[in-house]
Parts: structure tokens; sequence; C-alpha cells
């Protein structure tokens, strides 16, 4: 099909920073705008961004955003006459763009049946192997008995890579590196494919060892022409989610890059393809490439192959849907310098990347970066989608300079309210391997101790300021001389500074095993304090809500609890018996019920919270006495959900 197709008013069929990204060059290219938006985000800024908005569900992504029939409503109802699914699990259901064309509006992406095709990853990989492509041996069979796939994973020899052949985003995903947790593994990649996608098939691959995760970038229109926009180096992931993201690969000489590239167009025209779309590849340490799998949609990272070689991807993705054909051929695709992105998520780093949600009381990015993001001071994080809430890029003349300025840019950048992995992407980007640019998809995993640990240095100093800065601010007075004892808690560890008061408004703070410090506060505008600190001028920001203290300083952001007037608790942790959620978020599965021996460490319920599953064990042995949720219930952090009596 190679007639035009027009449109005038683009509905964008996501939320958050995907919308906002896309509205963004609507808008630019005169397009009109509409925004769908759930219960939970009535406020949200991609609503207020958009010509008109349309509410299509409630707070759960099954009952609002992923809903095809609300959407096309959504369109008919503004007169909106083509669609952009974003980039989310939407963008790969071909049900959307079937009702596009009977609704006769214009889908933003390739057709129904290559999404079903690339969709399903066993699918995908004999197109592949059949188009010449290379491909990772394994097995992508219709036998899905246990004692089938276990048979494949010794014929393949462990250690294998359990994949859910429907959906992305890691889930579905186990790597078994022995055959004795195959069976566990496979049960629960099967229940989490079965609860995010509805379809529990699996696939097998070999799993190759420190592999190097490298896409390919493709555009293709209508007319037959296909070009790639070089590669991504996406080899930095926890729980094979991507963390950080740069263009060109470290690892990738112009003769791979220029095989790639044109394996990625063959397979792209063996399928009929048209849209954007990325070909994703295990790049071995001989630089052998291999096929994992087809995303047929835009990519969370296209903004660093948009900073090296100047193009709007949306831009050009809004085109093709239009029917234009690519302004430029292969030979006009140039690469200028170096781009680093990092995935701002909304969660612990510390606690097992522990998703957070809530309200992000302060938010200011470093200006000199780019920053996709939908937020605000006071925004509302809520728990039922993706934890990242933003992303930020630095594109510089070489590689070092675009990492330096991500680094100083994470730095500047504010984020308080609740915990982010704002420090962790910034030790990431600082480790020695990841600046030598060597880091694998093992990097995290083999750096856990570098990267995880935190500073307990720079804790205990943090705690000390903030202690000062909490007592001796404006409108606090300190009695001359006479100490005033605290203690502020970080998870298990406690601190216990003691703030004495000296003239000219002068504070010196001590605490055992620490070098004192000596403050004052010169000047306050909100939470942005000016300290004088041991003698220099320093920025700080202190931000309290109730007994939650958060202070960022010297480029890093610590959160305390403020416990100077609560009594000391001498119970062990748990010793109750009553076992509290440990985040807001929807109960997936209830493992118990009352009356019910449980041993310790037992599993009792599974709560979702941002797209990840999260299991609660019992901290005791003993009997089940309450079981205070069911499936489906919406809790909150702390609350309540399973008491256990002792035995």
């Amino acid at each position: 099909m190679t007639h035009p197709t027009p449109f005038r008013k683009l509905l964008v069929a996501n939320r958050g920073e995907i919308a906002v990204r896309i509205m963004r060059t609507a808008r630019a290219m005169g397009f009109g705008t509409v925004a769908v938006y759930s219960d939970a985000d009535t406020d949200a800024a991609h609503v207020r961004m958009a010509d008109q908005a349309v509410c299509i569900g409630g707070a759960a992504p099954a009952q609002s955003y992923l809903r095809v029939d609300a959407i096309i409503e959504a369109a008919r109802k503004t007169g909106a006459d083509a669609i952009h699914p974003g980039y989310g699990f939407l963008a790969e259901n071909p049900a959307l763009p079937l009702a596009c064309e009977a609704a006769g509006i214009v889908f933003v992406g390739p057709g129904a049946e290559a999404i079903r095709q690339m969709g399903d990853k066993a699918s995908a990989k004999a197109l592949m192997d059949k188009a010449g492509v290379p491909c990772v041996p394994g097995y992508q069979g219709g036998d899905q008995g246990t004692d089938a796939l276990l048979a494949q994973a010794q014929r393949i020899g462990f250690p294998v890579m359990i994949k859910a052949t429907a959906g992305g985003g890691g889930r579905g995903m186990r790597l078994v590196s022995d055959e004795s947790h195959f069976a566990g593994q496979l049960a629960s990649a099967q229940s989490e494919a079965r609860s995010a996608f509805g379809d529990d098939t699996l696939l097998l691959e070999k799993a190759i060892t420190a592999p190097r995760h490298v896409e390919i970038q493709i555009m293709a229109d209508r007319h037959g022409n296909v070009i790639h926009l070089g590669e991504r180096d996406c080899s930095v992931q926890r729980r094979h989610q991507k963390v950080i993201e740069e263009a060109p690969s470290p690892a990738v000489s112009p003769g791979l890059r220029a095989a790639m590239g044109q394996a990625s167009i063959e397979a792209a025209r063996a399928i009929g393809y048209v849209g954007a779309g990325t070909f994703e590849y295990l790049l071995d340490a001989e630089g052998n490439f291999f096929f994992m799998e087809m995303n047929t949609r835009l990519q969370v990272e296209h903004p660093v192959t948009e900073a090296i070689t100047g193009l709007d991807l949306v831009e050009l993705q809004l085109r093709i849907a239009a029917g234009e054909p690519l302004p430029m051929t292969q030979d006009d695709v140039t690469f200028t310098g170096h781009a680093i992105e990092v995935r701002l998520c909304a969660e612990d780093a510390n606690a097992g990347f522990m998703p957070q949600s809530g309200t992000l009381a302060l938010w200011k990015p470093a200006p000199f970066l780019r920053v996709d993001h939908a937020l605000r001071s006071g925004s509302r994080v809520p728990p039922q989608y993706d934890s990242m809430i933003a992303k930020l890029i630095a594109h510089g003349t070489s590689r070092e300079d675009a990492r330096r300025k991500l680094l100083a840019g994470l730095e500047q950048t504010v984020a308080i309210g609740l915990r982010t992995n704002r420090d962790f992407l910034a030790d990431c980007l600082a480790h020695p391997v990841f600046a030598a640019g060597a880091a694998t998809t093992g990097f995290i995993g083999d750096h856990g101790d570098d990267l995880l640990g935190g500073d307990a240095g720079a804790q205990a100093r943090a705690a000390m300021i903030a202690a000062a800065m909490l007592r001796a601010g404006p409108g606090i007075r300190l009695v001359h001389g006479f100490p005033t004892p605290m203690r502020l808690s970080r998870g298990e560890t406690d601190y216990h500074p003691v703030v004495r008061a000296l003239p000219d408004g002068l504070c010196h703070v001590s605490m055992p095993g620490h070098e004192p410090v000596d403050l004052r506060v010169v000047d306050v505008q909100g939470p942005r304090v000016t300290l004088d600190l041991n003698g220099a001028l320093q920025p700080a920001i202190l931000l309290r809500d109730g007994d939650d203290v958060t202070i960022q300083i010297d480029g890093r952001c610590h959160d305390f609890r403020d416990l100077s007037f609560a009594p000391v608790v001498t119970a062990v942790a748990g010793g109750d018996g009553r076992v509290r959620a440990t985040m807001n978020g929807t109960v997936m599965a209830v493992d118990v019920a009352v009356g019910d021996a449980v041993t310790a460490g037992q599993r009792l319920l599974v709560i979702e919270a941002m797209k990840m599953e999260h299991a609660h064990a019992s901290p005791l042995s003993g009997s089940v006495t309450a079981v205070n949720v069911e499936r489906g219930m919406q809790v909150s952090a702390r609350a309540v959900l399973v008491e256990i009596e002792g035995g």
C-alpha cells in the first residue's frame, strides 16, 4: 500500500513521559493531540498537555491503557484520525491496528501481522532463521510440559534462559544455571507470564556467557525503503530490564555495525515491515551476534539514537504513517559524538530494587541534560505502573565527555520525597568497568557489592549534618553550650549525633567513631539551604515530612527517620508475627489460610507493584491466625496482611 493516509489529530494511547514526548513532536508538526488517562492519572502531565483528554477506566493498566475498545471509542469521541500506541505493551498488541483499520483510523506502527509474528518470540526466531539472521540455539516447540522442557534444556546444555514467548520488559524470563533449579524457575516464569500477558507459553535458549546486549534501530516506509540508524548498547541491566543505554556501542566496530545493520534491514524486508522497529541481539566476546527478538515499536532508549543522528524518530514514525517515503537513504545517515541515557526509577536499589510509590515532593532535573519526563514537584507516583519516572540523556563529543556530563547531571538532579535509583545510577556511571566501556549484561551482578553497598561514611556524615540543620534551622533556638542528643535511623542502622550550640550561630556535631562537623546555616530558601560547613560554603537540600527527613548534599541523597523522641524498640523485627506489606500494590496470590502451619521463610503471598512481583514470607514458624487480604485487593505499605502465632 503506497497511497497517502493524511491525518490531523493524533491520539496517544499511553501515559507519562511516553505520551508527553510523542505529543511534543506531534504539536511541533502541527497535529492536534488527544490524551487518554486512567482514574489514577486525572492530574497527570500528559493530560494537562493535550488539546483534549478522555478518561478510559480504572487505575490498573488492564482496566484502562490496555483496553483497545476504550481507546478506539476515545478517538471516535474526539475526532482523532490517528493513534500512536506509545512504546509499551499496547504497541505489541495486534488487536489495536486491526481495530484502527476497522474504524478507519491511521495506526502509527506496523501492520497487525508483523506485530503478531514478531511479538511471539518463537515465531520470530523461526522467521529470522529462515531469513538467514544468526539465532541463539534453543527450543521453541509446542510441547510445554515440564518433562519435555527439561529434556530440551538438557539437550541445549545449562545454563539456559527461559523466556515467555509473549510480551517483553524482562517478564517471564529466568536464567537457570543448573538442572536442580529448572523446575522451580520454570513454574515461576510461567506464573509471571500468565499474569502479565495471559499466555504462559515459553521458549528456551542457550545462555551466552557474559554477552553484550546490542540492538539495531530500523525505519521502513511503505515504498520499500528500509534503513538502519546504528546500534545501541543496552548491556547494563537488572532483572533483564535495561538501566543504562548508549550509542554507539563501545564494542561495535564500523564493520560489525554494517553487518548487523544489513542483517536487520534484510530481516525487515523479509517480513514486509513498516515503521520503527528494533532488532535485539546478543553479542559475544568474539564479535558474533545472535538474534534475540524484535520490538515492533519505538524503544524507551531511542533518545540516544536521536542524539547521535540528529533525527526525530517520532517525526519519522508520523511521516511514515501518513504514507510519506523516508526522507533519506542509508548513505545520508551520519553519526556524531556519543550519547548515554539512564532510567530514573522510583525504587530502593539497596532493598532489592523495591518499587516505591507516593509523592515526589521536590523535582528539579539538571538543566544541561535532555530529560524526558512528566513530573513536577508534588507529582504522585502511583503503584499501578512501571517504576521508571524519567530518562536523563547526555550527548558529548566522545564517550567520556557524555559520561562525565551525565554523572554531573545526575548529581545535580533533585528528586526527593520517595526513594529513587539516582545514586545507584551515578555509581554505575562512575564504576571503572563502565568507564572503560567493558560492561556486559552481568555488570550489576558482578559488581553488586561496589554498586549497592552504599557509602557508610557519607551516610554518617549526612546524618550529622541533617541533625544540625534540624536543630539549628530558622526559628529554632539552642541553648548555648548545651548538648542536644538525636537519633536518626536509616534501615537497620541508627545514628546518634549530638548537636551543641556555639557562639555566632555555629553548631558543633559529634558522633562516636566519626570526625566532628562544624556547621552554620547561612541562607534558607525553602528546602534549599546554604551551609558554612567546616569553613566552606556548600549548598544542601533538607526536606521534612513528619518524622521522615531527606537531605541531599555532596551530590548524594540520604533519607532518615527522626526517632529522637521515639521510644527505643528492643523487640526483634517480625517477632510479633505480623506480616506487613513492603510497598503499595495489588495482592496477586495468597498461599495460606487461617489454621495453616507455616515455617520461617515460607512464602505466604505475592504483591505486584509497578509491574514487579514481590513475595512476602513468614518471619517465624507457627500457625496462621488471620489472613486480612484476598487476591486482587489493593494494599498500602505497612498494612498488616497475615498474622502468625509462633509455636
